[in-house]
């Protein structure tokens, strides 16, 4: 019997059920709108040992900054002594004040004000009230507020510094690719693998159409399509550059599964997910063996 077989049978009477990333360092999940990099990244880290709070989406780190600021004096002065941001800090007369960026604040005054249930709102917002607003009516920060917030969220937690932790969906700039990964060698912070997931304008159209989210009409698809590829896609250029094309995998997000229900062909999402998964596991260098074990777990677990 040849080597090869033997430990190939070796192999197969081993089951693992989890595996971990040797820390620190960061793994990026990039990609285009409706791809699943939400989804991708939370079986990635349920499956590589990485805690729920070291999934870093910027949804939820622009909620944890707004929440974290009122809660944590720390990080409140963190906040306002290395990124100048604070509760103090009138957005019509600080660092960020434009002309466009006041306009937009006073075109939501009504809103706000019945949000925070004060009627000089006119006169004074601090920047944390309008990061708040924002957040939670789905609106747009200024982009350095983007960078920043990321950076700080990392600075200030001692566990990124030494454990693996997962960025989703960021960076979607060159200028923020830049600013992150001069962040993350300051801190040397290694960047373990970028996760470029891939799928077609058309595919990202069926996937947003079947979500049914109140702002996925097709005008707004279209648009967030040509933001990718006009600034995502060149920042994981930047990034291969920077980093070496060893650093970024190309992972198709599209490798549908389909089951049949009487005569009926459904689309199976989760096993459409795992083999995405699978992909991504397999870029990170896990065996094929070793993914297989992995995905029958997490499967058994979501049962």
């Amino acid at each position: 019997m040849s080597l090869n077989r033997v430990a190939y049978e070796l192999e197969s009477k081993i089951k693992v059920e989890r595996v971990s990333l040797r820390g620190p360092g960061v793994l990026i999940l990039t990609g285009p709108s409706s791809c699943g990099k939400g989804e991708v990244a939370s079986a990635l880290s349920k499956v590589m040992s990485i805690p729920q709070d070291a999934h870093l989406s910027m949804g939820e780190i622009l909620r944890n900054t707004f929440q974290k600021a009122k809660n944590d004096k720390s990080y409140a002065k963190l906040l306002a002594e290395n990124y100048k941001l604070s509760a103090d800090s009138n957005i019509f007369d600080c660092v960020d004040t434009t002309e466009e960026l006041t306009k937009k604040v006073l075109n939501y005054l009504p809103e706000m004000q019945v949000y925070f249930k004060r009627q000089d709102m006119d006169k004074f917002t601090s920047q944390l009230e309008w990061l708040e607003f924002c957040t939670m009516n789905g609106l747009l920060v200024p982009n350095r507020w983007t960078q920043d917030f990321i950076v700080a969220h990392i600075e200030h937690n001692s566990s990124f510094k030494v454990n693996p932790f997962i960025l989703d969906g960021y960076p979607r700039t060159v200028k923020a690719a830049q600013h992150l990964i001069a962040f993350l060698r300051r801190f040397n912070i290694p960047v373990i693998k970028v996760l470029h997931l891939s799928i077609s304008k058309q595919e990202m159209l069926s996937r947003a159409t079947k979500r049914g989210r109140a702002d996925d009409d097709e005008t707004s698809l279209l648009s967030r399509y040509q933001f990718y590829i006009e600034n995502v896609h060149p920042s994981v250029d930047y990034l291969k550059t920077e980093l070496g094309s060893d650093a970024i995998a190309l992972v198709d997000a599209h490798q549908p599964v389909y089951k049949l229900i009487g005569e009926q062909k459904i689309f199976d999402l989760e096993k459409s997910i795992l083999n995405v998964v699978s992909s991504s596991l397999r870029s990170l260098g896990v065996s094929r063996m070793t993914v297989k074990d992995l995905l029958d777990q997490l499967s058994t677990n979501e049962k």
